[in-house]
């Protein structure tokens, strides 16, 4: 399952919300046909289909989700309190501008090229893994303040790390931890 599909059910299930998947097959293309491409013009996963709005691009629809269902499961963006919801968006856009960026490679390397009968470029990783190491000595000195990245609660900034960092864990192996 894509990460960024994964991010959306994980927010789903932090929701308690009742929903349909439909699979969609990516390694005949199905995401580039016209069908798709009317939800997603990018012909990326997922979209999101609620009554006649049509959302792409997995954090828009957790915020999305978020918002809408505020009254049920944990309230991830923290509507009560301003300067909590403004931490959240804070380090949801750091997961998105410099954790995303450092760790995608990596794990596209280590899990997707094997998968399309690719050797993983041992080059990228390696660039993957120092400007990863950067961004996680920022992450080491939050966390060393607060239990979570935006505070002491749970929020979309935590969520959006959860695919990456658990494909990557997943793969430890390939990637020299244990």
């Amino acid at each position: 399952m894509s990460t960024c599909t994964s991010r959306v059910l994980t927010c789903f299930h932090e929701k308690s919300l009742d929903f349909e998947l439909v699979p969609v097959d990516l390694f005949a293309g199905e995401h580039k046909q016209p069908p798709f491409l009317a939800k997603n013009p990018f012909g990326q996963i997922p979209a999101l289909e609620d009554g006649d709005l049509t959302l792409f691009e997995s954090r828009a629809i957790t915020s999305y989700v978020a918002e809408k269902f505020k009254g049920t499961g944990y309230d991830l963006i923290r509507h009560e309190n301003l300067k909590e919801a403004a931490l959240v968006k804070v380090w949801t856009e750091v997961e998105s501008h410099h954790y995303n960026p450092a760790i995608a490679p990596i794990v596209y390397q280590l899990l997707v090229a094997p998968l399309h009968g690719k050797s993983p470029d041992q080059s990228i990783i390696d660039a993957g893994v120092e400007k990863l190491g950067k961004v996680l000595d920022i992450y080491e000195a939050r966390l060393t303040a607060t239990r979570y990245l935006a505070g002491d609660f749970y929020s979309l900034a935590d969520l959006h790390h959860l695919p990456y960092t658990y494909y990557l864990d997943e793969d430890s192996g390939s990637f020299g931890g244990g």
